[in-house]
């Protein structure tokens, strides 16, 4: 037998694994205070597909999804699989940003405090003022018009084109959607994207001014996250995931069923 032969992944797996980081997506954010009640959506397009997406049941706290109450909803918005609500702004936000923006197999939409903080600013830029926010240098997109609740498809879509080609989208006086091409790599983005926004607020709330880093630092900085994204062979956001993982398996582990 060649050593060297791996186990081939069948679709299924593919998908329960899916599920189970997208069950583990939903409990972290509410872990982290990422969360606004029972609102707000975290999507991932079903492995093998591109017309279909992984969504929870409107209803629900995320302190309670597990991996198999997840619905299959295809881009009409029909339940493909599973029970329960889909509710109108999850599908008319994550159905045209899935469908447009080709970085975006995972999107996840929230309502988190410090980055909806900065959302409600005349000027919500983050500020290249603290290293957790380097890492967000020009990828950041603005939309600075509130155009109230996404009850029809060309909201969405107005918005995937206000994201363009980056990976975060501040939506003025509503919150942030974050994309990614997968679960580790979109949740990192989201979790330190509000961590960058608390230094910025709790900067700003002392009166006294920022002191933005200097542009060629910012640029160097930048290629030094990117020469450092993997260590030990593995991604970062990937090892960060796999730890938090781990913390929701020694107190909530039924995420995963």
């Amino acid at each position: 037998m060649n050593a060297s032969l791996k186990p081939v992944q069948t679709s299924a797996d593919a998908e329960r694994c899916a599920r189970i980081n997208l069950a583990a997506c939903y409990r972290l954010a509410d872990r982290f205070g990422l969360n606004e009640g029972i609102d707000n959506h975290l999507t991932l397009l079903v492995p093998g597909h591109t017309d279909r997406f992984l969504l929870a049941p409107f209803g629900m706290h995320w302190s309670e999804v597990k991996a198999s109450d997840f619905l299959v909803v295809d881009f009409k918005g029909r339940v493909l699989s599973g029970q329960g609500a889909v509710e109108d702004t999850a599908l008319y936000i994550h159905q045209p940003v899935h469908r447009l923006s080709p970085q975006g197999r995972c999107v996840l939409h929230t309502h988190m405090p410090y980055a909806t903080a900065l959302c409600m600013l005349e000027n919500p830029r983050l500020e290249m003022a603290v290293q957790s926010a380097l890492g967000f240098y020009n990828d950041v997109a603005y939309d600075p018009g509130y155009n109230g609740l996404a009850f029809d498809e060309t909201e969405g879509e107005r918005l995937a084109r206000a994201l363009g080609d980056k990976s975060v989208l501040m939506m003025g006086n509503h919150g942030v959607l974050v994309v990614g091409r997968n679960i580790p790599q979109a949740f990192e983005r989201l979790y330190f994207l509000e961590r960058a926004a608390q230094a910025q607020v709790l900067a700003l709330s002392t009166g006294r001014p920022l002191k933005v880093i200097p542009e060629a630092i910012v640029k160097m900085t930048v290629a030094q996250f990117t020469a450092g994204g993997s260590v030990g062979g593995r991604d970062r956001a990937e090892l960060h995931f796999d730890a938090l993982k781990r913390v929701l398996d020694r107190s909530h582990s039924d995420y995963a069923s």
